[in-house]
């Protein structure tokens, strides 16, 4: 569902043959798009794939096992509850919900019906990753106390996706609006949609649910106690709705504090790193070949990290490949049902701190956010 931006079909597309799956149809509300997805997947496998613009008609049809969900936020938990309900299998593009109430209803369809679900939160599956967990949890890093990231642009990532030029007539606007308030068709909202927070909510759940899910893996934290942040839009200010800047306090009942800043209108001083009694853990860059570097900046203390030392590596498969090989194995995914839920939680959290302008905290026995 979806052959925007976001890059779903090319993973699949890189192992489809090597998983013996069938990418059988392509369900896009925008003509283009869809047609252009359709001849991507003949190009590399050699097949014709059905073309829908209701996701409905897929969910209808028995011989498909699993689904890939890469739509616009706001229409996430909707159709992975409905995918659920229908038997199948998926995978979910994150930011997993906008709310609590579409969160929970999504969830509890996926484990009463027993349905694989990976979350696209893809940067837990990469080598270093899967090594910095390893070497955190056993104690390599000490007691962690602070884990930070600053993430920032000159502008937001949603002015990249604008096209003024679509027309209303190669599109489904309804579709697209699925249950947000009706209104004209605006090629701005329906291309740039990021940058509205009807459909999504701001760089806290676009961009810092990497962030939280990557600290969650490697730390073995769950959701955050508490929750404070501020937003504002200081340089961007045009018709969208979503702030160009942002910060977030997150406060883990495994004992240590979280920071997220976005500012969008200058590109310097970005970072991601882990601090603990033993030095400090530095995950800034991503990619498949390079670890997390470690030193023992910062510390004091005797057992301090050593020059020259380094993370063990370790190996990984790549997300996409171990969602297609979950759908035979049945075995859990890299990122699982619950790891949506908590990162989810986490910017949900954020959210409702900054449009209350209050501390929010998070009830886990009855699943609730208080604020």
């Amino acid at each position: 569902f979806g052959a925007g931006r976001r890059g779903l079909l090319s993973e699949a597309l890189q192992f489809a043959k090597e998983c013996n799956i069938d990418i059988a149809v392509i369900c896009e509300t925008w003509r283009q798009r869809r047609e252009a997805a359709a001849a991507r997947v003949n190009k590399v496998l050699g097949t014709t794939p059905e073309q829908v613009v209701h996701y409905q008609d897929v969910l209808a049809r028995k011989d498909i096992d699993a689904v890939i969900i890469g739509t616009p936020d706001h229409q996430h938990c909707t159709q992975l509850a409905e995918a659920a309900r229908a038997g199948k299998d998926a995978y979910i593009e994150k930011p997993m919900a906008m709310n609590m109430k579409e969160l929970i209803t999504a969830v509890d369809a996926v484990k009463k019906h027993k349905r694989v679900v990976q979350v696209g939160t893809q940067i837990r599956s990469l080598p270093a990753s899967v090594a910095a967990r390893k070497f955190v949890t056993s104690g390599g890093l000490g007691k962690i106390l602070k884990v930070e990231q600053s993430r920032n642009g000159y502008k937001p990532y949603w002015h990249g996706y604008a096209d003024p030029t679509l027309k209303e007539s190669d599109v489904d606007w309804k579709a697209f609006l699925m249950h947000v308030k009706p209104r004209p068709f605006d090629a701005d909202q329906y291309t740039a949609w990021m940058g509205y927070r009807e459909f999504s909510q701001g760089s806290h759940a676009g961009l810092m649910v990497h962030f939280v899910d990557l600290l969650h893996f490697i730390t073995g934290a769950t959701i955050p106690r508490r929750v404070m942040s501020m937003t504002g839009t200081y340089r961007w200010k045009d018709a969208r709705t979503c702030p160009d800047t942002v910060e977030v306090l997150l406060e883990y009942p495994e004992g240590f504090l979280v920071r997220y800043n976005t500012v969008f209108g200058n590109g310097s001083n970005n970072y991601l790193k882990f601090f603990g009694t033993r030095g400090v853990l530095d995950a800034s860059r991503w990619s498949w070949k390079d670890p997390f570097p470690i030193s023992g900046e910062g510390s004091q203390d005797a057992d301090r990290i050593k020059p020259g030392e380094t993370i063990p590596p370790a190996e990984s498969t790549p997300h996409m490949k171990n969602f297609f090989e979950c759908l035979r194995s049945r075995q859990e995914p890299n990122a699982p049902i619950d790891a949506g839920y908590a990162h989810s939680v986490a910017a949900i959290m954020a959210d409702i701190s900054f449009t209350k302008r209050k501390e929010v905290t998070y009830d886990p026995a009855k699943r609730a956010i208080r604020a």
